[in-house]
Formats: C-alpha cells, sequence, structure tokens
C-alpha cells in the first residue's frame, strides 16, 4: 500500500507528513512542549487552543519557536 505524504516546512526545512494531521499532531509527534512554544504558521502567531483545528496542506510553512529563560 503506498501512503501519498504532504511536504510542508517545519523551522525552514523541508519535511514529509501525512495528510489530514493537525498542528497539534505533528507538534506532539515531534515531542515539542507545547506550553514553552511559540507557532508561527503561514507568517501568523497562533495560538496554542487554536492547534487542534490547523489541519496540515502541502506548502504549508511552519516556525516553532522555543522559549528559554535565561538569567
Amino acid at each position: 500500500m503506498l501512503t501519498n505524504y504532504i511536504l510542508i516546512q517545519l523551522n525552514g526545512q523541508p519535511f514529509n507528513c501525512m495528510p489530514s494531521l493537525s498542528l497539534k499532531d505533528i507538534l506532539s509527534y515531534l515531542d515539542f512542549e507545547l506550553d514553552s512554544v511559540i507557532i508561527e504558521y503561514n507568517s501568523e502567531i497562533i495560538q496554542n487552543s487554536s492547534l487542534d483545528d490547523i489541519i496540515l496542506v502541502s506548502g504549508d510553512k511552519v516556525e516553532v519557536l522555543t522559549i528559554v529563560g535565561g538569567g
């Protein structure tokens, strides 16, 4: 059985993933701590409460910015 993948840009790099995944699905799969990242989706900052509602399509651009504390 052949699986069709979609191609997105994740942090500036090409990334193949299954179609019909939500943004939250892919970020969870990649083990991002959702409470400590900022997500930019197609040049817009996305609230974490919206991650389930966004279904990825080919050509989407996702940037994940990690919040780091310092002292």
